[in-house]
């Protein structure tokens, strides 16, 4: 499964359970092409690939397909995480995460900064020392990195030697994946700079046309 298609299958069962909030019951391709930006046809090629079939003018059941996607992506049970690096994105992430929760859930922060430390927290902050037994002991899979750049080389290093598979990376450390690691870096001031970039080609463009109030044309936008 390429990267593209994780990344589809992830945004359709997003916009799935939304819809399961909302008390929806049936879905149409042409609802969640709507949604991601994409065609059509793509949505249900991409579920007729992976086993998902509906019925002829009858749409998709929302409880099944989220039940197939979940199956698929491997986000059937509750996925826990940890945290490395409580300062404020650490801290907002196990603020927004933490806790018995269904879905993602992070099970516990990692510190090297003695007055952040909260071992006895609902969610415990713990010294990063103690990192390697955690993740061995809990079976971790995924950890999120929001160390300060000089620190990142040295975490790597113990996650490589851990369970951890998957990393997310909150630093500007330029980290790649390899055998053992896949890493997904977020770099938030480069997300902020191409937004801008959108924006200004959007004004441009509208500008040109001069249709001050018309429909948007640069892609992904509106979605």
């Amino acid at each position: 499964m390429t990267r593209e298609a994780i990344e589809r299958l992830s945004r359709y069962r997003g916009v799935l359970l939304r819809l399961m909030g909302l008390g929806f019951v049936k879905v149409f391709s042409d609802n969640l092409a709507d949604a991601l930006g994409v065609s059509a046809s793509q949505v249900r090629k991409d579920f007729v690939a992976f086993g998902m079939h509906g019925v002829k003018r009858g749409g998709y059941r929302v409880a099944d397909l989220l039940e197939r996607l979940s199956e698929l992506l491997g986000m059937a049970e509750t996925l826990p995480v940890v945290v490395i690096g409580c300062g404020n994105i650490g801290t907002a992430l196990l603020h927004t995460y933490g806790g018995k929760r269904d879905g993602i859930r992070v099970v516990a922060g990692f510190d090297i900064n003695p007055q952040t430390l909260a071992p006895q927290a609902e969610v415990p902050i713990l010294d990063v020392h103690e990192l390697l037994p955690f993740l061995e002991k809990n079976q971790i899979r995924v950890a999120i990195l929001a160390v300060p750049e000089e620190a990142t080389a040295s975490i790597m290093n113990t996650l490589r030697r851990s369970a951890v598979q998957g990393v997310l990376n909150f630093t500007r450390a330029p980290l790649r994946s390899d055998h053992h690691c896949l890493v997904q870096s977020i770099d938030i001031r480069m997300e902020i700079e191409k937004l801008f970039s959108m924006v200004h080609l959007w004004r441009a463009e509208k500008e040109q046309a001069g249709r001050p109030g018309g429909a948007l044309a640069v892609p992904g936008v509106l979605r």
